[in-house]
């Protein structure tokens, strides 16, 4: 976009004025401050203004201070206004002089994403952080309109949208848009030198991964209350909603299946799973208690992935890599800091470290932000959609292993016929919600293993 008074375009002003090394700042060094006129601030548009999307909305502002380059937030939709209002005020509280979204700039309704997608120019970002049913059809109009995004994960929950996003994702890379997708592990500077001593040999071949996330009760949702809707009340509630999120399964452990399919430079392409439904008392929702995923890669190398949401039994978030000479922690106990260490032999035994990554760590939360918008200002080739899209179906095709009860490969998942939500681009508060209450069951519709072997429910 031309700068009318200076004669320039906004990305050609930041690439001359703020090409500042991410790495530099981190190690100390000082960098003179950009004084930008406001044609050259990278606006920034949320929608979703959930806890997720709050969070990316503040680390995107807070790469202001890493690169000294220009961001605001200018535009917010969500469908609750509650969220929206919430998110306004914490962003502005802690971001008062970078949050620039009065009345007139916050949107509501299942429309909404297509006003703060308008009040943005080509080059900006719009930020998707909805349920990730919704994110073909946001992704489609930000493409429209020129506008590089952020997308958390996943970007898919089944077979159709995953290869509608595919498409979309070559499009989006015809027109030159950057977009960055959410699995910030593959931007921590700790595990990006891990991968790098792995492909090094330095814990010879690779054997096995093996990869936990276990916790507390997550998405023990009770019957729908009467004062709201049942679209409303599921996208609120989506982790209990396979259509909506692909449930804890998809939302939640598709980190560690992601992290250890970058570590082995591969992805799975089949999965034998189990599950069961086992202490959810009186909840309503789609999900398991417990999965238990073996994952084959290209050369028969094993993942062992084991995840797990209950009360009274060993926590765990971990990830772990056993090679010919060595082994390695990916993850130690949570996201960040990942706090990655290489030793000899297979134990973890602290008298056998060979490397760890000082701390303190940079945040990848925040590092994902960095490259995403140094890749705008230096206008470099950066667009994650494929692989987001192929991370999010591996991790679909063992949540459809665990609720077929049988192996599916890679080709099944991609190619499966159901879609979760056919008319989620179709949405307003009148429409039905994808699935219905099972009054003889007293549930929303159960994946049942052995029983339902081609749909999920």
């Amino acid at each position: 976009m031309k700068d009318k008074t200076h004669g320039t375009t906004r990305r050609n002003f930041l690439k001359t004025t703020g090409q500042v090394a991410a790495l530099s700042t981190l190690a100390g060094t000082a960098i003179p401050a950009v004084h930008a006129a406001e044609n050259n601030t990278i606006q920034i548009a949320l929608i979703g203004c959930g806890g997720r999307g709050t969070g990316a909305a503040r680390d995107a502002m807070s790469v202001q201070k890493i690169l000294n380059v220009p961001i605001k937030l200018v535009a917010m939709a969500d469908v609750f206004e509650d969220r929206l209002n919430r998110s306004y005020k914490g962003l502005k509280d802690q971001y008062a002089d970078q949050v620039d979204v009065p009345q007139e700039r916050q949107f509501l309704g299942f429309d909404a994403y297509k006003k703060a997608i308008d009040c943005l120019r080509p080059g900006d970002v719009a930020i998707f952080a909805t349920p990730p049913a919704f994110r073909w059809v946001h992704f489609t109009y930000a493409i429209e309109k020129g506008v590089n995004v952020f997308m958390e994960k996943p970007v898919t929950v089944d077979g159709p949208t995953s290869r509608r996003m595919f498409e979309l994702g070559k499009k989006s890379v015809e027109k030159n848009l950057k977009v960055g997708v959410g699995l910030m592990v593959r931007h921590c500077r700790g595990r990006r030198e891990l991968k790098k001593r792995i492909e090094d040999g330095e814990i010879g071949d690779i054997q096995f991964f093996h990869a936990y996330r276990m916790g507390g009760p997550a998405a023990n949702i009770r019957r729908k209350p009467d004062n709201i809707s049942e679209l409303r009340y599921q996208i609120r509630q989506f982790h209990s909603f396979i259509w909506a999120s692909g449930g804890v399964y998809s939302d939640f452990y598709i980190h560690q299946i992601d992290e250890c399919s970058w570590m082995k430079g591969a992805w799975p392409v089949k999965a034998h799973a189990l599950g069961g439904r086992h202490y959810r008392g009186d909840a309503v929702d789609q999900n398991f208690d417990t999965y238990s995923v073996e994952y084959t890669f290209p050369d028969g190398t094993k993942l062992f992935y084991f995840g797990r949401q209950m009360a009274g039994c060993h926590n765990e978030f971990a990830s772990y890599g056993h090679g010919t000479k060595g082994c390695c922690i990916i993850s130690t106990s949570a996201h960040t800091p990942g706090r990655v260490r290489t030793f000899t032999g297979q134990d973890f035994s602290q008298d056998k470290l060979i490397w760890a990554f000082p701390q303190p760590e940079p945040n990848p939360y925040q590092m994902e932000w960095v490259d995403l918008i140094e890749a705008i200002i230096k206008d470099q080739p950066y667009n994650e959609v494929e692989r987001g899209v192929q991370a999010s179906l591996v991790t679909t095709m063992g949540r459809m292993a665990a609720h077929f009860g049988r192996i599916v490969t890679y080709e099944e998942a991609l190619n499966h016929p159901h879609e979760l939500a056919p008319d989620v681009d179709k949405f307003t508060d009148d429409s039905p919600a994808p699935v219905q209450f099972d009054e003889s069951l007293g549930m929303y519709p159960q994946p049942m293993p052995g029983i339902k072997t081609d749909r999920e429910y």
